[in-house]
């Protein structure tokens, strides 16, 4: 019978793979492991403790922490007990965690580090619906939290005594029932809570691992943040469910080292990581010899030819194979050392991945899988496959799916993963699900072979004095790939040309100053300088090339303070906020069409 439920789906897996490694995790700066039993003992432990604090089915628990191993302890607990994670990014301030905490009308909270627990100590007076705070490291002197360890010691305890009282919760939830609650990080206005049950994740996990073809013998690095609907999905249901092995990485900053570390056979990040992995390539080969730069450049020429057949469909002709043997002998095999030796596969989610990007990585090997889906649609909607995929494209639908493109351009979903609803926003909810579709807000079209383009959000097209409509993200897309641009948010909404805000990779803009002579002392004197602005302009119109002429950008703004989290401009899963980058910045803005 298939699984109905996330704890169905867990324990069989357990009971299938058995594994005496299910996670690794660092400790002590070694690799620990966690079997598979370990990890369903600690989980029935959690769900147990809980519900002897009071904790029932249908409650609210906020998890407030950064990726690790309690994550997925906890995670699966509250999926046996049948209580709702509301997961809270560790990035967001204390007042945004505070309106999700009450908005949710959470019980429970569970903070990580000192940090996380002195963002709940700030605002606890507020939390009005919060009966208990739980802290996973040492309670802070003030936050007002307990150890987490006493609920899992006593859920312990007492399942020594009743073996069964784990099992007897599980049996208590259906596929009905919401298994998590997840806020939109909204590049406007508040967050909504998006409700998805529990079939909803199982049944997109199980069409998931379909498409995906995951196995035992696969072994994942994991580093995006399980706040977000991808990760999660991906590493607490997916890799479990497939048998493969997870990595929790130590962070973003030792990924490279981690993976040389554990060897992984695949993972899932967003395309930034590719972009920059790509362009660290490409500098190391530059600053190489000029034999070493031959080579290189003539291993990726036979890689290209490769991949093109690749993307093609058709054989490669036994010539350019034994070239590709030996490009791979001289050049990709040094590539794949680095990541480990032993990876086949990466994922690529959250934003729009650069087709060069694609393109390079297949050259050198490896085949990078873009999806496409949103947090109410539990996330997936469409991926490609490892035999069939096209580049700038999102895929397929995964089974259980149906998608169509609206009169307007927008794309329309309906199945088994479409949420439930905005917890307790019933009109937002009617106005997103209309007869069963869900309405995306993105706009795309069908090829002729049924793989999905999307070309923009419906709300950030730019309508231009001329009345020509320019979706400005596919665009914006393609001018960052240039080394020297970290972030472009195009303007130009009801004005005669379109112009940009540039936040330029001081980093490499100091190395190309260098280069040219060019004395700018920081960020401030570079963003100045007529010189670095010109370089830049001129980065933006030879990627522009093949553009219409009203969809080129005619003037730029150079900031000098990154777009963070912290300063409101991005969402925690990396999208710029458009609105409060234009508030912003309004007056600079205003003097590109002055």
């Amino acid at each position: 019978m298939e699984a109905q439920t996330l704890n169905q789906l867990f324990a069989a897996a357990c009971a299938r793979h058995n594994k005496d490694d299910a996670i690794l995790h660092k400790e002590g700066g070694e690799w620990k492991k966690l079997s598979s039993a370990g990890w369903l003992d600690a989980a029935r432990d959690a769900a147990v403790g809980l519900s002897l604090r009071g904790v029932q089915k249908g409650d609210r628990v906020v998890l407030l922490s950064e990726n690790r191993l309690e994550w997925f302890t906890i995670e699966a607990g509250l999926q046996i007990l049948g209580a709702v994670t509301v997961p809270i990014y560790p990035t967001l301030t204390a007042q945004q965690a505070a309106y999700i905490i009450q908005d949710s009308g959470a019980r429970v909270v569970i903070a990580s580090s000192a940090e996380q627990q002195a963002k709940i100590a700030a605002v606890r007076d507020s939390l009005s619906s919060v009966e208990m705070v739980f802290t996973l490291d040492a309670p802070v002197d003030g936050s007002g939290g307990q150890s987490w360890s006493r609920v899992t010691d006593a859920g312990k305890s007492s399942r020594a005594v009743d073996s069964g009282g784990a099992e007897r919760l599980a049996a208590a939830v259906s596929g009905d029932d919401v298994a998590t609650i997840i806020y939109t990080s909204g590049t406007t206005g508040n967050p909504k809570g998006v409700m998805l049950t529990q079939a909803n994740l199982v049944q997109n996990t199980l069409a998931s691992h379909e498409a995906l073809t995951l196995t035992p013998e696969d072994r994942a690095i994991s580093v995006l943040p399980y706040s977000h609907v991808f990760a999660r999905m991906v590493a607490h249901y997916l890799y479990p469910h497939a048998g493969v092995t997870i990595a929790i990485a130590e962070s973003m900053d030792t990924l490279v080292q981690n993976i040389g570390e554990v060897h992984p056979t695949v993972m899932a990040c967003v395309p930034r990581f590719y972009e920059k992995m790509r362009d660290k390539v490409l500098e190391s080969a530059a600053a190489g010899s000029p034999l070493k730069q031959k080579i290189f450049n003539w291993a990726f020429s036979v890689g290209y030819a490769v991949g093109k057949h690749r993307q093609d469909g058709t054989s490669v002709p036994a010539g350019l194979k034994f070239k590709y043997g030996l490009a791979t002998k001289l050049v990709f095999s040094k590539l794949h050392a680095r990541m480990g030796g032993r990876m086949e596969l990466f994922v690529s989610g959250g934003a729009a991945l650069p087709r060069d990007v694609a393109e390079f990585f297949l050259a050198a090997g490896w085949v990078v899988i873009e999806g496409y889906g949103l947090t109410e649609t539990s996330p997936v909607i469409t991926v490609n496959r490892r035999d069939r995929f096209r580049f700038g494209t999102v895929g397929i639908p995964i089974r259980g799916v149906d998608v169509k493109i609206a009169d307007d351009g927008e794309i329309l979903c309906r199945g088994h993963n479409v949420m439930k609803g905005y917890f307790g926003n019933e009109a937002a909810t009617n106005e997103a699900i209309v007869d069963g579709w869900f309405h995306t807000g993105d706009v795309g079209a069908f090829d002729e072979d049924g793989f999905l383009r999307i070309t923009d959000r419906k709300k950030d097209l730019l309508v231009t004095a001329g009345g020509k409509n320019v979706a400005p993200q596919p665009i914006e897309g393609t001018l960052k790939s240039s080394v020297y641009i970290a972030e472009l948010v195009m303007v130009g909404d009801g004005k005669p040309y379109l112009s940009a805000l540039v936040a330029p990779d001081f980093e490499q803009l100091g190395r190309w100053c260098e280069g040219e002579g060019v004395s700018a002392d920081g960020p401030e004197a570079m963003a100045a300088d007529e010189r670095v602005q010109a370089h830049l302009m001129a980065e933006i119109s030879r990627l522009s090339e093949g553009l219409a002429s009203f969809e080129q950008v005619k003037k730029i703004a150079v900031v000098t303070a990154a777009f963070t989290i912290e300063s409101g401009e991005l969402t925690p899963t990396m999208k710029v906020k458009r609105r409060v980058v234009a508030e912003r910045y309004a007056d600079l803005i205003e003097s590109l069409y002055g």
